[in-house]
């Protein structure tokens, strides 16, 4: 049996915003991304169901982290969405858990392309997207680069 990596030790430089909402890095590796998030009231719109906005952040952090996996333990890689789009599929009521999973679809010299899908507790899904993400200066290469490097 193999131990599972925490969260910090798949990501040692989570955004603020993961914080935030409550995002868990799940599993990590080269084109994919698996990520979680334990919805509760915080998380709801007006109606009491989860937000769409909290589904869409799932669909591009799950992207993000699909095509920023670095070779080297330590580094780090960066990247901007430059276009999401969404479909909702079902409704999520606060109590349960969303989990995503990202898909490199294809990559280029300075762009990447992903698929990503959220699924509710019971593993049915609830939203699917797909986003383009352009690397920042250094992030191009599996290897990455030192933390305050292009700060």
């Amino acid at each position: 049996m193999t131990d599972t990596p925490s969260p910090a030790t798949l990501d040692p430089y989570p955004a603020p915003f993961h914080e935030l909402l409550g995002i868990e890095l799940l599993e990590w590796r080269d084109g994919f991304a698996r990520i979680g998030c334990a919805v509760g009231p915080r998380h709801t719109n007006r109606s009491g169901i989860v937000h769409g906005g909290v589904m869409l952040s799932l669909i591009d952090q799950g992207a993000a982290y699909a095509g920023l996996w670095c070779s080297v333990p330590g580094n780090v890689r960066r990247a901007v969405t430059l276009d999401l789009d969404c479909r909702f599929t079902g409704q999520v009521a606060a109590g349960g858990r969303l989990v995503a999973e990202g898909k490199v679809v294809t990559r280029g010299r300075n762009i990447f392309f992903c698929r990503t899908e959220v699924f509710d507790a019971e593993g049915k899904l609830v939203a699917f997207g797909a986003s383009t993400h352009r690397w920042r200066a250094g992030s191009e290469g599996v290897e990455g680069q030192k933390p305050d490097a292009g700060e």
